[in-house]
């Protein structure tokens, strides 16, 4: 039986970003650095992969990523909508943070802004 393994794409895919960004994060963040990027479980030729079911670590991982300047970096306007709208419900940050990672578990088809207005218009309903 054939396994299957998530390559720099399928990485970049679910977590929606460029395959740039994996690979920065992977030069940017070699191992033994303090904030390592996970290891791949397998390289052939020289190319990395991951089993799919290390994506919460990597989703982890870039969670923990320290943000630009003070502050820990300004998120993005869908993020920025979608905080706003979950603490109107009552969820404080970090609740809102985990349902956006667990969401994003379930569906790894959507990028992060994509998920955000779905979650922004599902809580407007």
């Amino acid at each position: 039986m054939t396994e299957r393994y998530l390559g720099v794409l399928g990485v970049a895919e679910a977590l929606g970003v460029s395959r740039h960004a994996v690979h920065k994060w992977r030069t940017r963040y070699p191992a033994g650095s303090e904030h390592a990027f996970p290891e791949p479980d397998v390289e052939v030729d020289e190319t990395p992969g991951w089993r799919a079911d290390r994506l919460e670590e990597i989703r982890r991982w870039r969670a923990g990523l320290p943000g630009r300047g003070s502050g820990g970096g300004r998120p993005t306007a869908a993020r920025q909508e979608y905080l706003k709208a979950a603490m109107a419900l009552g969820l404080d940050r970090d609740e809102a943070l985990r349902a956006l990672a667990t969401f994003a578990a379930e569906f790894p088809e959507m990028s992060e802004p994509e998920l955000c207005a779905w979650l922004v218009e599902k809580f407007r309903r």
